[in-house]
């Protein structure tokens, strides 16, 4: 038991500094936004992958070593539909994140219209993190079950 609510505590401490993070994404890609201020965002963008592998790993671990155990969720179609808006942040994140990139090694103000290609990712982003907090809590009250 004391696994199993060790790995919820950790999970959810994940889970919100990944939402952080991604609201400091955001205020930071904004025109005006310099070379400095893309190397600070190179680095928060790194942070924001990091805590996704680290909440898959232990969302996992939830799943094998927790309670309720793989049998519960497996077949869990609310389960399911996390894991896939979790793949969607993942996959909507490939291009902000190699605009970040490319914005660090030039190391230049980036204009307007760079600004403007990057903002509608973040905002499928945010939408995709969204859906996770639905599905979590539909997860945490059987609804679908």
């Amino acid at each position: 038991m004391l696994t199993d609510l060790g790995l919820a505590i950790l999970h959810h401490v994940v889970v919100f500094s990944i939402f952080a993070v991604y609201a400091v994404r955001v205020a930071f890609v904004r025109p005006g936004l310099d070379g400095e201020g893309t190397a600070r965002l190179a680095k928060f963008d790194a942070a924001y992958g990091g805590l996704a592998m680290l909440a898959l790993v232990v969302g996992f671990a939830r799943v094998f070593l927790g309670l309720k155990g793989w049998d519960y969720y497996g077949g869990y179609w609310v389960f399911w539909a996390k894991v896939a808006s979790f793949v969607l942040v993942g996959l909507f994140s490939i291009k902000p994140t190699l605009r970040f990139q490319k914005w660090r090694k030039a190391n230049q103000p980036v204009s307007s219209s760079q600004i403007a290609l990057v903002r509608p990712w973040l905002r499928a982003e945010g939408a995709a993190l969204l859906a996770i907090l639905v599905f979590a809590a539909m997860m945490a009250r059987g609804v679908g079950y």
